[in-house]
């Protein structure tokens, strides 16, 4: 895959503000170069992510196309976006040379303009100002989306895993090394849920930083409990054993919790028995 270099956009942002306080030096730089993403990273990301035959991928900034037609060969479907119209059309070459064309599609197109909600993997290698710009869209993704990112993170929205990989050709930075991070999109959990079991009542109120859940739990008149868990998608794990199963308005519990069918509440208080 071909991408904006880091060091590249570095340089040409000094090259930018040397150009402010020269203007006739302006035409230094009109192109923006590209660096291709090694194919161990390109597995890397695929293997990170769990790409297989049943999968989606939409990759931001699809360069010659290789992410998209890695995974078409692994059975999924993908789509490349970039706004090169020279890459695309390299890209639908190489999709066809690889006989995959049937499988992966590319548009050249923003890819701040693109409908992500069909896919079931991300995949990206761009800038971090560009992934945090993406971060709202990225969250209101189908909870379980995978976005895997090369060597870029999301600010405060830590990584569910990461590995890194050795890159001993790669020419920028010092290191000769790729980091690969990948996040599950989070269900939107936060607010209160309302237990019921016959006549027994209980409330769950949390609180939601990304896929990190604390909250407190009250069953019947007993004292408050304090909880925490951890979201995978659309389920929590909690601290102590227990998972919650959250489907729209609805979440289904394993463990204590288990006796309880619990509902999101409407308001800011659940139903009366």
């Amino acid at each position: 895959m071909l991408h904006t270099s880091p060091f590249a956009v570095a340089f040409l942002g000094a090259i930018a503000a040397f150009a402010a306080a020269a203007p006739a030096r302006a035409a230094i730089v009109e192109e923006v170069p590209y660096v291709t993403t090694p194919g161990n990273v390109t597995a890397a990301m695929l293997d990170l992510a769990g790409v297989k035959a049943g999968d989606h991928v939409i990759d931001l900034g699809s360069g010659d196309g290789r992410i998209v037609i890695a995974a078409a060969r692994r059975g999924a479907t993908g789509l490349g976006v970039d706004n090169d119209p020279g890459l695309v059309a390299e890209s639908i070459a190489n999709a066809r040379r690889a006989g995959v064309a049937d499988r992966a599609r590319f548009l050249e197109q923003d890819l701040f303009t693109t409908d992500l909600s069909p896919a079931t993997v991300v995949t990206m290698y761009l800038l971090p100002e560009v992934n945090l710009r993406l971060r709202p869209a990225i969250l209101g993704l189908r909870p379980g989306t995978r976005v895997v990112s090369h060597d870029w993170d999301m600010g405060d929205w830590k990584p569910d895993r990461s590995v890194t990989v050795a890159v001993p050709e790669k020419k920028l930075g010092l290191e000769k090394s790729s980091r690969v991070f990948l996040w599950i999109v989070p269900a939107r959990v936060e607010g209160l849920w309302c237990g019921r079991a016959g006549n027994r009542r209980a409330t769950l109120r949390l609180g939601q930083a990304f896929q990190a859940v604390r909250g407190e739990l009250r069953e019947g008149g007993s004292a408050p409990e304090s909880v925490t868990g951890r979201l995978d998608g659309a389920t929590l794990a909690m601290a102590g054993g227990g998972q919650l199963a959250f489907a729209g308005a609805n979440a289904r519990a394993t463990g204590r919790l288990a006796a309880y069918d619990w509902r999101r509440a409407d308001g800011e208080a659940c139903p009366a028995p």
